[in-house]
């Protein structure tokens, strides 16, 4: 079935009007629609990639601070950004942000492009994001599917076709173009992702409060609770680590510095090693491996926590322990001894700022002598 025969007798004019007139009525008060700086736009679609808007807001906010226009994100140094990122996840987003802002800087004299075809070509920048600086910041009438839209549309237009596959989404960008407001395709592009946030939400959308409900094909055939169609992921891999946070009698402590590429690229993190059952029990594991690999003496303590760590490919589950060093850094290591202070300069990632946060609050429940 072709866009055309999907949209065959809906009523794109009406549509568009009740959409946008209720976005103009109802949008949230965000940080990133006070104004339609592209720079804006685009930083904050790529926080919002896997991210809640709550989560989103303090970091928008902090990271403009911090880094207010292209100029100073391109000059910035990474362990800055990093530091500004930290606690969001999927770093690579910000890698990969700021390397685009960088040639945007260099080849487009600061400006953000404003056609599909060079915007996509920077690094990061996927169909979505394309479609949302475009319409949002430009007022190019370009679609922004994600998959909060696929589902809005997938009811509103009863399309059964798997939303995990990719020509499911390409169909759904063919249909917005289709549908689109050429006058204002900024509040239509925003008008459905705010709809698909707070009224056609995943399991229990809210069809007695949707401004676009007489427009809905699955709602008049009560099939709103079974699309969109999606079939699951494989099962995510577990892999189980082990970790120590470290610390000698001048109050430093042990951090290591992840590889250049990679998952976490870049980022600081506790000395942590895949479990390998044969060195023995998980503490006489991390015992072995942080001797052999930084060649220090370390006196490990009591089990201090279970951490899970969810990815989008993968599961880490860690199990961490405190512990003393004591002796000299190789100076071949990767280890770096920083003192609590210190580290606050340092980025890490989520499951490493949890282990800090564990420890510190056993620290703190631990009874004074």
């Amino acid at each position: 079935m072709t866009q055309h025969e999907r949209l065959k007798n809906f009523h794109i004019n009406e549509f568009q009007h009740d959409l946008i007139a209720w976005f103009e009525k109802e949008q949230r008060d965000l940080p990133w629609r006070k104004d339609k700086d592209p720079y804006k736009v685009w930083v904050s679609e790529i926080m919002l990639q896997q991210t809640k808007v709550d989560t989103v807001i303090p970091y928008f906010n902090s990271f403009i601070e911090q880094f207010p226009n292209i100029q100073s994100l391109a000059e910035a140094e990474e362990e800055k950004v990093l530091k500004a990122w930290e606690g969001l996840g999927y770093y690579s987003r910000v890698r990969n942000l700021q390397s685009a802002v960088k040639e945007v800087h260099e080849s487009y004299q600061g400006k953000v492009p404003n056609n599909a075809k060079e915007i996509s070509a920077l690094k990061g920048v996927g169909p979505y994001t394309t479609g949302a600086i475009l319409s949002i910041a430009y007022g190019v009438p370009e679609p922004a599917v994600d998959g909060n839209v696929m589902r809005v549309l997938s009811r509103i237009l009863l399309i059964e076709e798997d939303i995990a596959k990719v020509k499911t989404r390409k169909l759904f960008e063919e249909v917005i173009r289709e549908l689109i407001s050429k006058e204002n395709p900024s509040f239509f592009n925003q008008g459905l992702m705010e709809l698909g946030a707070l009224v056609c939400t995943p399991t229990s959308p809210s069809c007695l409060l949707c401004p676009v409900r007489e427009h809905c094909r699955a709602f008049h055939q009560g099939k709103q609770r079974e699309l969109p169609v999606k079939t699951k992921k494989k099962s995510t891999k577990q892999v189980a680590l082990v970790a120590a946070i470290l610390k000698d009698e001048q109050g430093r402590y042990l951090i290591h510095k992840r590889a250049s590429d990679g998952l976490l690229a870049n980022l600081w993190e506790f000395p942590n090693f895949v479990k390998i059952d044969e060195l023995g029990t998980p503490k006489q594991q991390l015992q072995a491996l942080v001797s052999s690999e930084y060649g220090i003496n370390i006196l490990l303590g009591d089990f201090l926590c279970d951490i899970n760590h969810v990815f989008s490919h993968l599961v880490w589950n860690v199990g961490v322990y405190d512990g003393t060093w004591t002796g000299e850094i190789p100076k071949e290591s990767q280890l770096k001894a920083v003192t609590e202070e210190e580290m606050k300069q340092y980025a890490f990632p989520v499951s490493h700022l949890n282990m800090w946060k564990e420890y510190k609050n056993q620290q703190e429940a631990a009874p004074k002598l």
